[in-house]
Formats: structure tokens, sequence, C-alpha cells
């Protein structure tokens, strides 16, 4: 493992520079890069010098990290991998890495009934099957959802470190509506995951309407330590979510008893995997069926629930959610009876 966590950085840095393509990287550059990084992840302004980058790159060439990166130089002054599928992210880890994990492992299920923890769980679980399996070098016997496709999974980090260090940050999106991608600055204050995706929560510029973002569709992002950060006044997130299923949540938003039949054949599914934790069973029917209630903001997320149900759900109120999935159902319809 790297000697320390300034280290890490720099070699994370390096390595990121040499996987774009797009541009030439000189050993001047590479120092600006990291002293960068530095200055964000860890507030040191002191700069680096040529000789800290120069040894950084003959140690990430050695068998001594387990890395041996392919680093060359070409035209006398310019840095590159010369496997451009390489990065050192895709190391295997050796035994010593390995045995560091699982001691942190070891450490981290000492608190898994604590209830600060309840959310750590699953990545608790994760952690361990993976070192285990890695030592043992057997295949995994815990696997969790994931899409290892989806873009914008590259920024997490950037993000996370911006929120935390209080940093606005340069973006360049591109909403699934928007002819072409727009540019500005934006102050995040959460990062939020929702069946696989990721979402950045925050506001533009001068605006004081909170937003939510997508980090797939952003194509470019700058950290921008300098500037000043608008600190977050706009939501508690310890409780943003207790009336929500999914992200979104319109200014003015307020949730609504919603109650909706579920047919027999599904009401084992619902009633054993709630919609929303504050789902309850109304009234159990003689076919087996059942009528839950939820007291939720009505938003996409939720409507996409409930058609993934089709037939299975029928929503009794209120009346405007009734009629909106009526008309989509209807719609939805027409286009398998035209098809005939």
């Amino acid at each position: 493992m790297p000697a320390n966590r300034n280290a890490l950085i720099r070699y994370k840095t390096i390595d990121n520079c040499l996987r774009n393509p797009y541009r030439r990287w000189t050993l001047e550059d590479l120092v600006d890069a990291c002293s960068d990084a530095l200055y964000e992840y860890e507030g040191i302004d002191k700069g680096i010098s040529k000789r800290t980058v120069q040894m950084d790159i003959q140690m990430m060439r050695s068998e001594k990290l387990g890395y041996n990166a392919p680093i060359v130089v070409y035209e006398n002054k310019y840095y590159k991998y010369e496997d451009p599928e390489y990065s050192i992210t895709q190391t295997p880890l050796n035994e010593q890495d390995l045995k560091t994990m699982s001691e942190a492992v070891e450490v981290l299920r000492q608190f898994k009934g604590f209830s600060y923890f309840t959310e750590m769980s699953d990545i608790i679980n994760r952690l361990e099957d993976h070192v285990a399996s890695a030592r043992m070098k057997t295949t995994p016997v815990i696997d969790f959802e994931k899409n290892e496709s989806l873009k914008g999974l590259d920024y997490l980090d950037t993000i996370y470190h911006a929120i935390v260090n209080e940093h606005p940050i340069q973006l360049k999106y591109r909403s699934f509506k928007a002819r072409s991608a727009n540019s500005f600055i934006f102050y995040p204050y959460l990062l939020k995951e929702y069946r696989n995706r990721w979402f950045v929560y925050g506001v533009r510029g001068n605006g004081r309407i909170l937003q939510n973002l997508a980090l797939d569709r952003i194509q470019s992002l700058e950290v921008l330590p300098q500037e000043h950060y608008i600190k977050n006044t706009f939501f508690d997130p310890n409780t943003f979510f207790d009336d929500l299923v999914g992200v979104t949540k319109n200014s003015g938003s307020v949730a609504e008893k919603i109650g909706f039949k579920v047919a027999a054949a599904e009401a084992p599914y619902i009633i054993t995997k709630p919609i929303h934790r504050s789902q309850q069973v109304v009234e159990r029917l003689a076919d087996g069926s059942v009528i839950l209630e939820i007291e939720v903001v009505i938003n996409h997320e939720l409507e996409r629930v409930f058609f993934g149900y089709a037939e299975g759900i029928q929503v009794l109120y209120p009346k405007t959610l009734v009629e909106l999935m009526g008309r989509k159902l209807k719609k939805a319809a027409e286009q398998y009876t035209h098809s005939k």
C-alpha cells in the first residue's frame, strides 16, 4: 500500500492524467495536477516538487506497490501509458493489501449492531465477501445489484470531497430534455444513490431552488476551491427523503395519502417489501388481494413503481393520480392494440 494518504492522492492523480488520451502531459503538468489535487482533498497549498512526482512515477513503475505501471516518455517530454487500457485501479490486491483490508473489516464488524451503522451493513457484508473471496481465490458468495456500465461514477469521489470541503463546482451538464449542454456553477450538498444511479443535490449559481442532477448526465466537472461557497439552508438531508419514493421532490411538494389495491398474486411481494416505509394494510379482501396506503409525495419515480406492477396494482386515491395512471395506461394499451 502507498506510504501515506498524500502519496495515494498523487498516484491516483497521475493515473487519471495518463488515462486521458485527449491531452499530452509534461512533468510540469503532472506537478500542477498533483498540487491541485492535494489542495482540493487535503487543503495543502504549498505545492510539490518535480522531484516528488518523478519519484512517484518511479514507484508506480516498480513492483513495490504491485502497480508495474507501463509509463513511458515520448518526444522526450510527454508521459503516457504504453497500454491505453491500463490503470492502477485495476491492479490486483497483494497479500499485504488483503491483510490490511481484513483488519479494517474486522473493526467495522464490531459496529454492525449499532443504530448509527444500520445503513452500512450491506457495505460491510460486501467488503467481507470481497476480501474473503480474494484471499481464498474463490468466487464471491454475495452479489449486490450493480451497473458497471453506468456513466458518471468517475465523478463520485470528486463531488464527495467538494461537498466535504465546501467547494463549488463548475459543471457542463445536459439533461435528457435539453438539446445541448449548459455550463454553470453548482453548490453541491448531498450525494444520493437510487436504483444504481447517482444524483447530487444542490443549487445553481445564485439560485435558491434545490435541484438534483444525475451524475451520468455530467459531461465535465471542475472544482472551484477559490470560489465562495453557498452553504446549505435549503433542506435537511436527514428528513428530506422521509416522504419520498426516489429522488424527485419539487419546491412546495407535500405528501399525500395514496390508496391502492394489490392483486392476490402480487400482495406477498409488496407486503414483505413495502413501496415506502409509511405503507400500511387498510383491508384484506376475501380473494387474497389487499388494500394498502402510503403517504408520500407523488413523483415520476412513484409512477414508475406502480407501472412496474401493471395490472397487479390499482390506484384508488387521490383522484389526480388515478386519472394520471388511467391516461398513461390507456395510451400504453393503445400501442399494443394498434400493433395488431
